[in-house]
């Protein structure tokens, strides 16, 4: 027996195309964001930060500013109440920037050094623009580059260790017929999601209850628990809906600072990020300079890879740019090395933004593996071919699935790609030269616990409860689309509710594995239920519920490579006057598991690939050394793609289901834009006969590397 409309059972709901079951009230403006929600008797926290790089906090001010109209409260280092420090989180020790307020030391310009809290957002605003904080300032350096005396080797990385090596590289080197030695580098970049970070704290009945835009409510209600000794029960997080996140929507100081204000003040607090304060406060992907060494016989198949990735962090916390992680899994060779190097400064630290790691180290190796292909005189793609890997390059285990020469040849079909003249700068438009690039890319299949609770309601509807994050993927369509076909019903039977912490625990939407996660656990749970409803019987008035926790599969899931799998395909026309780069189109085919909801699924992957043209030809943030400060920092001196800047894009797929989940999931959010800048640099080289390693490439660049000239 199973449950029915009808007398049919329906499926089929997966990968079928859905529009968005909020999408009405997300356009009429019925959807509510953090910022938005109102409460009673609300005030406004403003942060001051700090204008120094480093030094020491000497005096705050804050006499004038508390006799201004409507200040309430000013928070510092001198009277803010006291948070706990030594704790491992569910993401280890504590960020030490959420020790806010307290101690006196500035380890970078734009530290939080104040919070001003009052009656209005305007009033708190000016107030904060108003207060004066003296400082003891001291030297800092903000100087990134790969021969900085500073170097180190890092710890572990995500588990893995930061360098790797077989074979004999040297020997190798100089056994090969042709053999590639270049530097790339990649800027300071930064997430800049529509909605800036917000959130308010209140306490209710006992309970510290804060309404905040994140990419995990179970995360921000763990670390803020274990900051205010709290009981995790004692501690509610909400976050329905997210103006998108990128990595950056973890927790921050403001959430933080929120808290604090709430707790002295006995009434709500809302706190909200400015866009210049996000460039300081909310995380941001490092510059990096990466080494490659390439090495392969006459035929092109490589004797030797050596991926060396440099990268900055902070003086005060421990972040790695795992750019070299995506040579462990390409490309494999007798002797074959990566390795990561760190340098402290005095800036923030690093965070993950979409594909860390992944995006930049692409770029580098793909490029390099364009150049490696164009010295042995053999087309881009078949080099892939005489190069792909039976297992994994390092680890030495099997691929789950690995259908990335699928994706080469499906797009290579698409794209025209046999009626590529292989030689550079032949084609042309008018003042323009024409050239197509493609590049491959890879992204890890993750999964972490967590739980879900399916009610099947006495109306015949059925109710998901989970601390899943729509963050703009389309998390909570996906999400009743599992239900569905997990229940055998259609999903206008579903709802499913999210952002709760008091849902229980469940894994943040970040590293393309929110919906593979929350997926397994809506999948476990419905199951069961649809089960004790085939036993027959009346659903009570409360309604009958199933819970699943996916702590014991998920621990027990077999070692195997499992990745998200792209190939990326651009062409591009350069001015030979201007120097200008201008995308005509792009290609991008994925084998990325199943595909839940087509719909939104070609948003997420089309969004990746216009954030990897935004990354190879315009987004740079600009360090001034005097200052520490990032120069431009707002959407008008911080660069990237509008709309005109944005060809026709394409994004497809070919069938790759995961064999060890129970939808096939694999995920999608991040592997769109990997291998989509090199694609562009590849296709720049096609169409002029210069190479670009530094991103982005500008028309400065172009100009200065001999114009369009080919």
């Amino acid at each position: 027996m199973t449950v029915t409309t009808g007398t049919t059972a329906v499926t089929g709901a997966v990968g079928t195309a859905h529009t968005r079951v909020e999408g009405r009230d997300k356009v009429t403006g019925a959807a509510r964001y953090a910022g938005e929600i109102p409460f009673a008797d609300l005030a406004h926290g403003w942060l001051v930060l700090s204008t120094v790089a480093r030094g020491r906090v000497r005096a705050v001010e804050t006499g004038p500013v508390l006799a201004m109209p409507g200040v309430l409260a000013v928070l510092h280092h001198g009277n803010a109440p006291r948070v706990e420090s030594e704790y491992m989180g569910p993401l280890g020790p504590p960020d030490p920037i959420l020790q806010v307020f307290q101690h006196d030391r500035v380890p970078h310009f734009n530290w939080p050094v104040a919070l001003v809290v009052a009656e209005t957002s305007e009033q708190a605003r000016e107030a904060a623009e108003a207060l004066t904080v003296q400082y003891d300032e001291e030297s800092h350096d903000v100087a990134f580059s790969a021969d900085h005396p500073g170097l180190y080797t890092p710890g572990e990385i995500m588990g893995q260790a930061p360098d790797t090596e077989k074979g004999d590289l040297e020997e190798r080197l100089a056994a090969s017929a042709v053999v590639v030695d270049e530097r790339y580098t990649t800027p300071e970049e930064h997430h800049n999601p529509m909605e800036p970070h917000a959130a308010t704290a209140r306490w209710d009945g006992g309970r510290l209850e804060v309404v905040d835009s994140n990419q995990g409510s179970t995360l921000v209600a763990q670390e803020l628990a274990h900051l205010f000794s709290l009981d995790a029960e004692s501690v509610r997080v909400r976050s329905e809906h997210v103006g998108g996140g990128f990595g950056s929507k973890a927790v921050r100081p403001h959430q933080v600072a929120a808290v604090m204000a709430a707790t002295m003040l006995h009434r709500p607090v809302r706190v909200v990020l400015t866009r210049r304060q996000m460039f300081s406060l909310v995380g941001y992907r490092s510059p990096t300079e990466q080494h490659i060494r390439l090495g392969a016989d006459a035929d092109g198949r490589l004797l030797a890879l050596d991926h060396q990735a440099f990268s900055l962090t902070s003086t005060f916390r421990e972040f790695v740019e795992f750019s070299g992680g995506v040579s462990r899994v390409m490309y494999d060779a007798e002797a074959h090395r990566t390795a990561h190097r760190l340098v402290r400064l005095d800036m923030p630290t690093p965070s993950w933004m979409r594909a860390p790691g992944e995006a930049p180290g692409s770029f580098a190796m793909e490029s390099a593996i364009d150049e490696l292909a164009e010295r042995c005189g053999i087309d881009p793609i078949e080099l892939r071919v005489r190069n792909e890997p039976a297992a994994g390059p390092v680890s030495g285990l099997p691929f789950a699935t690995r259908r990335v020469l699928d994706c080469f040849e499906k797009g290579a079909r698409r794209f025209g790609w046999a009626d590529r003249d292989p030689r550079p700068g032949v084609r042309r438009d008018g003042r323009w030269l024409l050239g197509t690039g493609t590049a491959a890319g890879s992204f890890p299949v993750l999964a972490a616990p967590s739980s879900a609770a399916v009610t099947a309601e006495a109306d015949g509807a059925f109710t998901v409860r989970i601390t899943a994050a729509d963050i703009g993927t389309g998390a909570r369509t996906a999400l009743t689309l599992i239900a569905a076909d997990a229940l055998e019903v259609a999903p206008d039977r579903v709802r499913v509710q999210i952002g709760d912490s008091d849902f229980g625990p469940a894994t943040l939407a970040g590293g393309s594995m929110g919906t593979r996660s929350w997926g397994w656990a809506v999948t476990r749970a419905a199951g069961e239920l649809r089960e004790q409803l085939a036993l027959g019987g009346t659903i009570p008035p409360q309604g009958i519920t199933v819970r699943s926790d996916t702590s014991e599969v998920i621990g027990a899931l077999a070692a195997k490579e499992r990745h998200s799998f792209g190939a990326q395909f651009a062409e591009v026309a350069v001015d030979v006057a201007s120097g200008e780069v201008r995308v005509r189109r792009m290609l991008g085919v994925f084998a990325a598991g199943k595909i839940v909801n087509p719909l939104t699924a070609r948003g997420q992957l089309v969004g990746g690939m216009i954030w990897g043209l935004s990354m190879a030809l315009h987004e740079e943030a600009v360090r001034d050394r005097a200052s520490g400060a990032v120069v431009g920092a707002d959407l008008a001196g911080y660069h990237f793609s509008a709309n005109a800047d944005i060809p026709h894009i394409e994004a497809d797929w070919v069938d790759d289901p995961d064999p060890d989940d129970p939808v096939g999931i694999k995920g999608i959010g991040e592997v769109g834009i990997v291998g989509a800048a090199a694609a562009i640099a590849n296709a720049v080289w096609h169409a002029t006969g210069v190479r670009h390693r530094n991103l982005p490439i500008r028309p400065d660049r172009v100009i200065a590397a001999g114009g369009g000239a080919a």
